[in-house]
């Protein structure tokens, strides 16, 4: 899903204004987390997935538990803002298990919102349920009064309206776009009808010295994933063209009440995606680039147009620039991610840039077998299209990602019972084709062993400074 602080912009052929000129972005961005629940939970802490504790998209994970509720969502980001007098707005998915009566249902409403109108649970574009401050609002399939990103939009451009100019403003928005069920306003649904997913890099190869995960799928993929995968790529272009129409409205409305140019924007989403590659049809939850890097652009004062960023942004730091931006003492605050105001604008701030960063994830399964694939056995999930699983109970990983400016590796370990190892030198193998686990000098692997196990106990300072 794409998540803005105000969002930006999906390219498209048809748009009427280029943002892309305005902004900056960082080429490097990355989640640390590739599953919506955890890395939201990233998001509004800037804690790594072991200290906020949300492991997956599972109440079971953690999602919107109780546990979250009563703990680390009392110390996210909006609460400091709120502290600070900023009038704050959230607008569309929050975590996936939100609302739900394992947690505290639609009347929860997260501190630090002063205005909250979020989805009950995963992302739909009709027939859904919003908590509104805590009432329940339920809507139906109508277009011009239910169309979850239209609707999103039009709150955020009411709430912009009648804020009040003495304090200073926030808002989070989070539409579904591009979420199954691939959902496009009408106008758009004939749009990009001869687009096919992208047949580069890794597309459709063998995953062979990799996970037992990537080892599973038929290659080459039969026409039935092709054409699955396909439609789900260009359905997710279309529905993006209702978050290019927001990006629109929003920033013509900062335009209009005179505060574009004192306001920062990001735009970012929760984890990457795949389609098709290592002929792995649809999803995410793996340690590759193609589900741990993210879109990443931000427009705000002191920030040149046109420049990108080389050095490594993480979604733990976006709570920690946004704090910064707002004013708030980092000293003070319990977060394992970087402010990165410092690249972005060297006028405002000094700052270092941290060489190493940890990538976790606890995968999950049903406990049996897929009546719908009886084959497969238990201890698996998300196995569609062509009884083609994408994530199980030991896709559990952690990863260490050395990128300083001179190397690019990746070091995984598997929580299975292969204790398997995956190494990429992303330098000479940015499609990550090759596991160089075998060819890598030992000194080198113990050192990266090393730095992975620092990270995954680390927290605050200590996930900043490991060397």
């Amino acid at each position: 899903e794409s998540v803005g602080f105000v969002p930006a912009v999906p390219e498209r052929t048809t748009k009427t204004v280029d943002y892309t000129c305005w902004v900056g972005k960082a080429s490097r961005a990355f989640t640390v987390t590739p599953l919506c629940c955890p890395s939201r939970s990233s998001i509004l802490t800037g804690q790594y997935p072991h200290n906020h504790g949300v492991r997956n998209n599972s109440v079971s994970g953690n999602c919107s538990s109780i546990q979250w509720q009563k703990d680390p969502e009392t110390e996210a980001f909006p609460v400091y803002l709120s502290k600070l007098k900023y009038q704050t707005f959230y607008a569309g998915k929050y975590l996936n298990q939100y609302g739900k009566k394992d947690g505290e249902g639609v009347s929860h409403v997260p501190p630090g919102w002063d205005h909250w109108h979020a989805l009950v649970g995963n992302s739909q574009y009709y027939n859904y349920t919003l908590s509104v401050d805590g009432k329940e609002e339920v809507h139906g399939d109508s277009y011009e009064k239910d169309y979850l990103t239209d609707l999103i939009a039009n709150r955020s451009l009411n709430f912009l309206e009648n804020r009040s100019p003495q304090h200073p403003f926030f808002l989070m928005l989070s539409p579904p776009a591009p979420h199954s069920p691939w959902t496009a306003a009408p106008q758009y649904q004939k749009e990009f009808s001869n687009v096919k997913a992208p047949r580069d890099g890794s597309f459709d190869k063998p995953g062979k010295d990799k996970h037992w995960l990537l080892r599973q799928p038929v290659n080459p993929m039969p026409s039935s994933s092709l054409d699955y995968l396909d439609n789900a790529y260009r359905k997710r272009w279309q529905t993006l063209l209702s978050v290019d129409d927001m990006v629109e409205m929003l920033v013509k409305k900062l335009e209009s009440i005179k505060e574009l140019d004192n306001t920062y924007i990001f735009y970012t989403s929760d984890n990457g995606y795949h389609t098709g590659q290592f002929s792995l049809p649809i999803d995410k939850r793996q340690l590759y680039e193609f589900d741990i890097r993210v879109p990443l652009m931000v427009r705000g004062p002191g920030i040149k147009p046109k420049q990108t960023l080389q050095a490594p942004v993480l979604n733990i730091d976006l709570a920690p620039t946004i704090m910064d931006i707002s004013g708030v003492d980092l000293s003070t605050v319990n977060v394992d991610g970087q402010s990165f105001l410092s690249q972005m604008a060297p006028s405002l701030r000094n700052g270092t840039v941290r060489p190493f960063f940890l990538v976790e994830y606890t995968g999950e399964g049903h406990p049996t077998t897929d009546p719908a694939c009886p084959k497969l056995g238990p201890g698996l999930s998300q196995c569609f299209p062509d009884c083609v699983c994408e994530d199980a109970f030991n896709n559990t990983y952690a990863c260490v990602r050395t990128l300083d400016g001179k190397t690019d590796l990746q070091y995984c370990e598997f929580a299975d019972t292969e204790s398997f190892v995956e190494v990429y030198n992303l330098t000479s193998d940015p499609h990550q084709l090759e596991n160089v686990l075998k060819k890598t000098d030992p000194a080198i692997l113990q050192a990266m062993n090393q730095r992975l196990i620092k990270l995954q106990s680390c927290e605050g300072d200590s996930c900043r400074d490991v060397k």
